[in-house]
This record gives structure tokens, C-alpha cells and sequence, in this order.
């Protein structure tokens, strides 16, 4: 049996409760969905894409305009949106990761199914004494110092970083 890979997504606001926290986590599998292939604009309204659902009506919309008023036959209409039902199949996944762009992406697991992929994630999370929780403020970066024996002169294909005021 084949194994899937799943990015897992935090929710932006935790209520601190690890367990009810933990139910809240998103894994999205990576690679082909049938679904999303067959069933384009339904998938997306059972994930809740909806701003992806609304993108897509109006490119489909668009595309459908453009091909009439160039006078296409309907087998070419339909070549196209077999290929574009294709391409949302392959893209479902990183459609789904953009609808969830406010969350954090916390890790990447592997499993034979979603069951396997969660266990394995939270028994990693359980093993480095993690607990879901608020992710912290970010805090700026340091800046970087330029060592006092480098020069001017690059070598290679990257240059000495430079101090940031």
C-alpha cells in the first residue's frame, strides 16, 4: 500500500484546551483528488472554499465567453474544461492550503491514510512534550553582521550579506 504525505495546519486562534484544540487541526493530503476532478464547484462547496469557488466560477465563465465568441466547437469547449477539471484535481490540494493561508503550517506527515498520518503527527507532538497551543508574537529577526574579514568581492554565486540599519 501506497504511502500519503499530508501537511498539517494549526488554526490561528487556540482555545487551550489541548484536546479540543487537537480536533481543530487540518491535514491536507498532498497529490490527485477524484472528487475535485469530477466534482469541481460541489468539492469546493463541501470544503468551504469559498473564494476559491468564486474564482473559479468567473474563470469558467470567462473561458466559457472567450471560446463561443471565438466561434469553438463544443468538443473543444469540452476538451477544455475536461483539462481545466484536470487541473483543479491536481491543484486541489494547494487550493485547499491557500484557503487556509491564515492558519500555521505546523508540520508534514506520511501515512496510508488520514487515521495513520494523524496518529503518527500527534504522537511526535505528544513525544516532544508539545501541546497545541497560541502561536507566539513573532519577533523580529536580528539583523546580520558582516564578519570584519570580508570583503567586498563575491565568490561563488552568493555575496557576503549586508547590515541592515
Amino acid at each position: 500500500m501506497t504511502m500519503k504525505v499530508f501537511t498539517v495546519h494549526q488554526p490561528p486562534k487556540l482555545t487551550g484546551d489541548a484536546a479540543r484544540d487537537a480536533e481543530r487541526f487540518v491535514f491536507v493530503r498532498d497529490g490527485f483528488h477524484f472528487w475535485a476532478f469530477i466534482l469541481g464547484p460541489l468539492w469546493m462547496l463541501w470544503r468551504r472554499m469559498w473564494l476559491v469557488l468564486f474564482l473559479y466560477v468567473v474563470a469558467m465563465t470567462a473561458i466559457q465567453i472567450g471560446l463561443w465568441a471565438l466561434g469553438a466547437s463544443p468538443i473543444v469547449s469540452l476538451a477544455v474544461d475536461v483539462l481545466i477539471a484536470l487541473l483543479v484535481g491536481f491543484e486541489a490540494a494547494s487550493l485547499r492550503r491557500f484557503t487556509l493561508r491564515n492558519w500555521k503550517t505546523v508540520g508534514v506527515v506520511v501515512g496510508r491514510d488520514h487515521e495513520e498520518a494523524e496518529r503518527r503527527f500527534f504522537d511526535a507532538w505528544a513525544d516532544r512534550g508539545e501541546s497545541p497551543r497560541p502561536a507566539a508574537a513573532s519577533t523580529p529577526v536580528p539583523a546580520m553582521r558582516r564578519s570584519p574579514a570580508a570583503s567586498d568581492e563575491v565568490v561563488g554565486l552568493f555575496p557576503e550579506p549586508e547590515l541592515r540599519r
